[in-house]
């Protein structure tokens, strides 16, 4: 009797987190093989004294709910990606898009270093692993590796990269580097 074995299918979830305006949808829309699903909304009225431009001037849209992405790594391996929202009025999203994750990006703007606290806050206290993406806006980059480490208090383990959230290449690079992350740190609590 001739019997086939199948692997059944995995899923991996991965979260994009970052400050309003740091590029997590570019980053989503970049590597996604798929269109993503995105709830952009115009900036409106309502954000005026909430929504801190600064760095930033230009942003006309914001992400209200979260974006959604998938990557095939082959048949039967799928990556999903759920960009978060970054103002804290939409917080409360996150719990539930967090469910399950296997591990977080959060990227930083070295403009506003401080917009990334909240998510590196929130991925230490669950105990999410998670990479630090500094996005480097037209190959700027003003400040080190080893100074971006510093001045958001991470832990030695924690992988700080330098990437453009714009170019797929960049931000593959920084999900391969999340999985390994996650894998090291998954591995060493068994």
């Amino acid at each position: 009797m001739d019997s086939v074995l199948s692997e059944d299918p995995v899923a991996l979830k991965i979260l994009i987190a970052g400050g309003f305006g740091v590029g997590k949808t570019t980053l989503v829309g970049a590597i996604s093989e798929i269109k993503p699903l995105r709830t952009e909304e115009v900036l409106s009225d309502r954000g005026i004294g909430v929504d801190d431009l600064d760095g930033v001037e230009a942003k006309t849209t914001t992400t209200v709910a979260m974006d959604f992405g998938r990557i095939t790594i082959r048949d039967g391996l799928v990556v999903y990606l759920f960009g978060t929202p970054g103002q804290e009025r939409f917080w409360f999203m996150w719990d539930e898009l967090s469910y399950g994750a296997l591990g977080a990006v959060v990227i930083a703007d070295t403009r506003r270093l401080t917009d990334c606290f909240p998510s590196v806050d929130y991925f230490e206290q669950r105990g999410t692993p998670f990479v630090v993406a500094v996005n480097c806006f037209d190959g700027d980059n003003p400040h080190s590796v080893d100074d971006v480490r510093i001045a958001l208090d991470l832990d030695d383990d924690v992988p700080v990269l330098l990437c453009d959230v714009r170019r797929r290449t960049s931000a593959k690079e920084v999900m391969i580097a999340l999985v390994e992350h996650s894998l090291r740190t998954l591995a060493s609590a068994n």
